[in-house]
């Protein structure tokens, strides 16, 4: 796959046009159905103007009938166009939302990282709660619009009765709308720093989540709680800034709400006392005063809104838009090849050099962790090919000139801390559910026993991260499912080291037997996966210093000897 994305937004500017472009259709529907509401809503005030006026003059049953009729229909049509308009823009919404989490979440699960400074856990806030405010904007232009229409609407029937009422509806609004523009610049700027601050408190607790084991084996779990405290202390003083602006800001709205509608009230009690307007027109304009409020309020809180969602879309753009770390390669590799490391540095690592023929069972005994763990690093693509000294084959082809895709399927590194999923045996084991090797794959990690303590057998239910299972047992599932994959090359880094002796020599005799003429690799200080294998090397201070079979090395090299035996 050669990411870059072409269509990919490139800011979040264009993530909100991109959002309303393609739901034009939803909200236009939804502007002409609120639209309708916010009109019936005006409407209201009018007809009962208008009934008083006709009543108080005809004094005609006949009328009075036609105007409660009238009444019906407007209660009839702000009921449904309510409803249905609702409808139509919270699917629209809810759609849209769903789109940015799916392409968030793609992102993450790229194969190709992203140069992007963020943690898992403020990619899940972005994903989630950023998507959500974003697609927001569905909601509320259409809400803007239809609030719009009924202030006009206002504005022009009290204009109608007299126009100073009409222009001070309509001079207040402009007023409204421009002090409240200005507060809202500093909601969307807090809004911003309390969403950044979430997301570090979010990925703070999921890191200590996945490290709760280790955290509470050495005892730093009190430490990591004063750590997460001071993460999350930040977040909820930035929560308190944004609902202390937002506070202030509802306040004025409502405020400001109050003066025009006081006004108009007012205005009209004056006009009618002098003569200016009938008790029909009174009536309506108080009603009308008391109404503008709603759409006013609706009308006023759309900006604070608008720079929400602006502020969640650039978060969203900040892993939209992040190039990847590398540029992937367009070949592919032939199946069965051989894998070679040749010259490499980096890290621990000092000119590694060495081949691992097509079908050849082979072990590394690295003598310093930090160098398996960089191995296994290079190998696995989580370090790029330009990040690197040196070059690595599969298949007599370079690494960096290989897509991703064809890299996973020819080539798969099991890591040493193998993540285990909510699910099923079964479904840890086989994800796809395509594997013809799962019952061979169980037996020769020696999972047999696991599957045979429950009756529900590789249908038994797993917690999250194997909670319900131990250390062994989740390193054994591990090992299953890297073995269930059946790829052409494997790469295993210390698949045992949880299991007792006994176990771990029926493993090591398993993994051979299943993965004959199939190219193996396992870095391992094992003494029985050391003695599966078909040749050794000993990897120490960054090179390669010996290579023979592990019981001539045994017999031949006191620092091995020292280094394996157990």
């Amino acid at each position: 796959m050669n990411t870059p994305d072409a269509q990919r937004p490139r800011a979040g500017s264009d993530i909100l046009r991109t959002a309303l472009r393609r739901n034009v259709g939803a909200m236009a529907w939804g502007t002409v159905l609120m639209g309708l509401y916010q009109a019936g809503e005006t409407a209201f005030p009018i007809a009962l103007g208008l009934i008083v006026e006709h009543t108080m003059r005809d004094r005609s049953l006949d009328a009075l009938g036609v105007s409660v009729a009238a009444l019906a229909v407007i209660i009839t049509t702000v009921s449904l166009s309510w409803r249905f308009g609702m409808r139509i823009l919270q699917k629209a919404n809810t759609t849209e939302a769903h789109r940015w989490r799916v392409r968030v979440a793609g992102c993450g699960l790229q194969p190709v990282a992203r140069d992007v400074d963020l943690k898992s856990g403020e990619v899940l806030t972005i994903a989630t709660e950023d998507a959500d405010q974003t697609a927001d904007i569905i909601e509320v232009v259409p809400l803007l619009i239809s609030s719009l229409v009924a202030v006009l609407i206002a504005a022009l029937a009290l204009g109608l009765a007299d126009v100073r009422l009409g222009l001070l509806v309509i001079v207040g609004t402009v007023a409204i709308l421009s002090v409240l523009s200005v507060m809202s610049k500093r909601i969307g700027s807090s809004t911003r720093e309390q969403q950044a601050r979430v997301a570090r408190a979010g990925a703070k607790v999921a890191d200590l989540i996945t490290g709760l084991r280790p955290l509470h084996g050495f005892g730093g779990n009190h430490a990591a709680f004063r750590s997460y405290r001071g993460v999350s202390t930040e977040a909820k003083r930035q929560s308190v800034i944004v609902a202390r602006v937002s506070g202030v800001y509802a306040g004025t709205a409502l405020a400001l709400n109050a003066v025009l509608a006081a006004a108009v009230t007012l205005t009209a009690g004056w006009l009618a006392f002098r003569g200016r307007i009938n008790i029909g027109e009174l009536v309506m304009a108080v009603g009308l005063a008391q109404f503008i409020m709603e759409p006013l309020k609706l009308f006023s809180e759309m900006p604070k809104y608008v720079m929400i969602a602006r502020a969640s879309a650039e978060r969203m753009a900040l892993v939209l838009t992040a190039p990847p770390v590398t540029t992937p390669g367009a070949e592919r590799p032939g199946r069965g090849g051989d894998l070679e490391v040749d010259c490499v540095r980096h890290g621990a690592l000092r000119k590694v050099r060495f081949r691992v023929r097509a079908g050849e069972f082979v072990a590394v005994a690295a003598y310093q962790p930090r160098a398996a763990a960089d191995l296994a690093a290079v190998l696995a693509l989580n370090v790029p090919p330009d990040a690197y000294e040196g070059t690595v084959r599969i298949g007599g082809r370079d690494l960096a000139d290989l897509t991703v895709e064809g890299v996973r399927e020819h080539l798969l590194v099991n890591p040493y801390d193998g993540e285990i999923f909510a699910g099923t045996l079964r479904s840890n084991i086989d994800p796809s559910g395509t594997s013809s090797t799962v019952a061979a794959a169980v037996e020769a990690s020696m999972l047999t026993d696991v599957v045979a303590l429950h009756r529900e057998g590789l249908d038994y239910a797993v917690r999250d991260r194997g909670a319900n299972l131990s250390g062994g047992q989740r390193q054994r599932l591990s090992l299953a499912r890297a073995l269930a994959a059946d790829t052409d090359v494997l790469v295993l880094r210390d698949p045992t080291t949880a299991v007792d002796a006994v176990t771990e020599q029926l493993i090591a005799r398993g993994v051979a037997k299943l993965r004959r003429d199939r190219t193996t690799l396992v870095i391992t200080s094992s003494p029985a996966l050391l003695d599966a294998a078909d040749r050794v090397l000993v990897l120490d201070e960054g090179v390669i210093t010996a290579e023979d079979t592990h019981r001539n090395l045994l017999a031949t090299d006191e620092a091995y000897c020292l280094a394996v035996t157990r």
